[in-house]
């Protein structure tokens, strides 16, 4: 009987699964970038504007993502890993406008003197690590080789091998050294 219930839950999940690899290939096709080995669960995700989004190698998006790619563009490096439902957003609403409901205002009334200050690139290194549930806003640059601790909320850019955690994130700690830093990066790249 618990081998029947076992069978009938893992076919349950592979429906998902399957529906995802149909789509993937359509929506990689769609964005800016997608480098090799990219594993996407696009049908299982909240995933907007394709088209300013992009994704290198060996990079890990998992289901119940939430990547908003507004006028500004997303960048996610190499090897890049991700915890459940991690939220990307890289565009704000004004709310400055007085006669405007805040969701009538659109991508033209975002631009002021040929500037849009509302929406701003957010870039992930490579080998960055987000645990669970993390939000990064606009603007935002995630150094290489980096960790985001779960439910942090990233409201401002970081130096590459930063541990960074909390609401709004702040540096926790350097993973290593500067010299450790410099023997890290000669080993990964002679792989």
């Amino acid at each position: 009987m618990k081998n029947i219930a076992y069978f009938i839950v893992k076919l349950s999940l592979s429906f998902s699964y399957l529906w995802d690899k149909i789509w993937c290939i359509a929506w990689k096709k769609s964005m800016r970038h997608c480098g090799k080995n990219v594993y996407l669960r696009p049908m299982s995700s909240d995933i907007k504007g394709l088209w300013n989004l992009s994704i290198d190698d060996n990079t890990s998006i998992p289901k119940g993502s939430t990547f908003y790619c507004t006028l500004a563009p997303l960048t996610i490096g190499k090897k890049v890993i991700f915890g459940p439902r991690p939220t990307i957003i890289t565009g704000d609403h004004r709310t400055d406008l007085i006669g405007k409901y805040i969701c009538d205002v659109t991508d033209k009334d975002k631009i002021e003197n040929g500037k849009n200050i509302y929406d701003a690139p957010v870039v992930i290194e490579d080998d960055v690590w987000c645990g669970a549930n993390v939000t990064i806003l606009k603007g935002v640059t995630i150094g290489r080789g980096s960790i985001v601790a779960a439910g942090a909320v990233v409201t401002k850019s970081f130096p590459p091998y930063s541990i960074i955690g909390g609401v709004p994130a702040k540096l926790i700690k350097m993973r290593f050294t500067p010299e450790e830093i410099i023997k890290h990066e000669i080993l990964i790249e002679n792989k």
